[in-house]
């Protein structure tokens, strides 16, 4: 009997050391949206209503506190039953891990992109890696627009993509939501109280 229980409790420390321990700091909740807040251009109540809308996509398919792909699509198109390149793209850009899953750290970075206050050039950077299908640090001609290949070289660099972009505006006219300006206003059922005030 006591070498059933010593087993046991090898197989439970063996469990233990092979839980994910972000899985479990994801389940804990929100642990500091000041932290957040102070760096990047949400406030504090911006932070955590995200974080409901976090909650809310985190727990479509399963309820462990990240998102996976599956979650994502249904959040971007209402339906998990397509393919897209673009779902699979946006996921591993967001996907800073690269583990197949989205904690709420690397969801709300990658929001700050889309965020109308957001730099410019980090717009053009993302939409450049957006368009950089393989990975290669630059874009292929039949991928986009001739007319962005000045150096002729049947490639598009990061600097004739910035040039392209900000001839023509409209090509990151997708890199703005609008409502990540405000984003407790435009999520009515997300409003609650703050424990902390905003700075």
């Amino acid at each position: 009997m006591l070498q059933c229980l010593e087993g046991i409790g090898k197989l439970i420390d063996c469990f233990v050391q092979s839980f994910d321990i972000e899985v479990f700091k994801h389940i804990q909740g929100l642990k500091d949206p000041e932290t957040i807040a102070s760096e990047t251009i949400f406030s504090v109540s911006e932070v955590e209503a995200m974080y409901e809308l976090f909650k809310n996509i985190s727990s479509a398919v399963i309820d462990d506190g990240l998102i996976n792909k599956e979650e994502f699509q249904l959040a971007l198109f209402n339906t998990n039953k397509m393919e897209s390149l673009f779902v699979d793209r946006v996921f591993d850009l967001f996907d800073t891990k690269r583990n197949g899953l989205l904690g709420f750290e690397e969801f709300a970075c990658a929001l700050l992109v889309f965020h109308p206050n957001a730099p410019i050039d980090d717009k053009i950077e993302f939409s450049f890696q957006l368009y950089d299908l393989k990975q290669k640090g630059f874009i292929g001609r039949q991928e986009t627009f001739e007319e962005a290949d000045t150096k002729h070289d049947g490639k598009i660099d990061k600097d004739e993509w910035r040039s392209l972009v900000l001839r023509h505006p409209s090509l990151l006219k997708n890199m703005t939501l609008t409502y990540l300006k405000d984003i407790k206003t435009s999520f009515t059922s997300f409003v609650f109280h703050s424990e902390v005030e905003d700075t």
